[in-house]
């Protein structure tokens, strides 16, 4: 629209100068060499504008065969360096679809057409991985290393080879340079973070986790979380060096970044209760079970509390269970006190109320217990520990990564190594199911009653 007003504009003042000039009277003479021209002043004018486009034209030409092979060379190299950067996107898809064949194949284009190793190198050594040719890859990645624009690809192609085959001291001295180079990679930090707690330096894991928090890749609930793992394991191993001082120092650093960390609660309180710190440690615990009651408080509790004898166990029981009255555990505690004392009453007063609704398999034991104590009535026990056979197993320690079952909590799950891994919960319930020779899993939902 702009563009063709532009050129009636320009139509419009041409069209007014030649009106002028034609409405302009006058005559022009030129002698040169015994010729004489006499003409008007405005053809003298348009001859000499065709002059000047003649010339310009000519100019134009000169320009075009003087720039003609740089021209021809530029289109050329654009379009090798199309074709390259086409083969270098087939070759991609080619190690995506785990075409081997492909995937060299365009790689070795793309290089040979991009003339660009930093761009090819990256694609030659997956080439070469899918290949099973470990060796090769591993060459490009340390060509990588030369060229800033790709040092951090090769570093992260090294690490992932490092990992492969096992060798955690030359991973984690790639991690650690990968971290340098990208301390916003999620990816890196993690498995820094790995290497540092399987080597054992925690320290330098804390610093990993300080920095992966400031940095806003990981929530400051999350490195509280594991800032508390860190501490009771090192704690742990304080006390292995007979550093009770250092021992004790950990201990309570990690209670007091997660009271929820039954484990690190459970160490403080033993610590606290060997140095004859009985009120101290009873408070660790009574935090602690306020905040997430847990099985694993009880025994350390009683001690605390110098409750040996059954009796004094049910009054430290009750004691404990005040710290958060309406939960399941400690109704649970309460009434295992109760039945150790023979308190049939006091037992089954804790017990009926949770044992009606949404009950486990340690309330059925604990109410078949009751019965058969209390009334001797088998049948009535019996019935309890038929329910209890179909509950869902009562909570353990579950790795939230495979799902392993222990009986401890560990900083490492045995069995997928992955670090703080286990949680507090039912373990999965999974059944074996034969259909005509072939073997397959199926999770079924635990029963609520007998004939459910």
């Amino acid at each position: 629209m702009f563009r063709a007003l532009w050129y009636l504009a320009i139509l419009a003042v041409l069209a007014f100068i030649a009106v002028w000039l034609a409405d302009q009277p006058g005559t022009v003479t030129l002698e040169w060499r015994g010729w004489r021209l006499d003409t008007s002043a405005s053809l003298l004018v348009v001859l000499v504008a065709l002059a000047a486009v003649i010339i310009a034209i000519i100019l134009q030409l000169i320009s075009f065969i003087r720039r003609a092979p740089e021209t021809l060379s530029r289109i050329r190299h654009e379009r090798r360096r199309h074709q390259g950067y086409l083969a270098l996107t087939r070759g991609m898809v080619a190690v995506a679809a785990g075409d081997v064949d492909g995937a060299t194949r365009q790689a070795k284009r793309a290089d040979v057409l991009l003339e660009d190793p930093a761009l090819t190198m990256l694609l030659s050594a997956q080439a070469a991985q899918l290949n099973g040719d470990e060796a090769a890859a591993s060459v490009h990645f340390h060509k990588m290393l030369d060229r800033p624009e790709t040092e951090f690809l090769g570093v992260r192609g090294l690490l992932v080879q490092a990992l492969k085959r096992g060798d955690k001291d030359a991973a984690r001295g790639l991690a650690e340079r990968a971290f340098r180079l990208r301390p916003k990679s999620d990816w890196v930090a993690e498995n820094l973070f790995s290497l540092q707690t399987q080597a054992g330096l925690w320290g330098g894991a804390e610093e990993t986790l300080g920095v992966a928090v400031r940095r806003g890749r990981m929530t400051a609930e999350d490195g509280r979380r594991r800032r508390a793992v860190l501490e009771h394991q090192r704690g742990i191993e304080a006390a292995g060096l007979n550093d009770t001082d250092a021992a004790l120092k950990h201990a309570r650093m990690a209670h007091k970044l997660d009271v929820t960390l039954a484990p690190a609660s459970v160490r403080l309180a033993r610590l606290l209760t060997g140095a004859g710190k009985l009120g101290k440690a009873a408070r660790v615990l009574e935090t602690a079970w306020t905040a997430a009651p847990h099985p694993d408080l009880v025994e350390p509790y009683y001690a605390a509390r110098d409750a040996k004898a059954p009796l004094d166990r049910v009054k430290a029981a009750s004691r404990l269970a005040k710290h958060n009255p309406q939960h399941d555990e400690s109704r649970i505690v309460v009434a295992g006190a109760a039945l150790e004392a023979k308190l049939w009453g006091e037992a089954r007063k804790h017990l009926e109320p949770i044992a009606t609704t949404g009950t486990s398999r340690r309330v059925c034991l604990l109410m078949a217990k009751i019965e058969e104590s209390e009334r001797g009535d088998l049948q009535q026990a019996h019935a309890w520990m038929a329910r209890a056979a179909q509950m869902e197993p009562d909570p353990a320690w579950v790795c939230r990564q495979c799902g392993n079952v222990a009986t401890d909590w560990t900083v490492y799950c045995g069995n997928c190594h992955e670090f703080d891994a286990f949680a507090w919960g039912r373990p999965p319930h999974v059944q074996a199911l034969s259909s005509f020779g072939n073997e397959t899993l199926t999770a079924l939902p635990a029963m609520d009653e007998p004939g459910g």
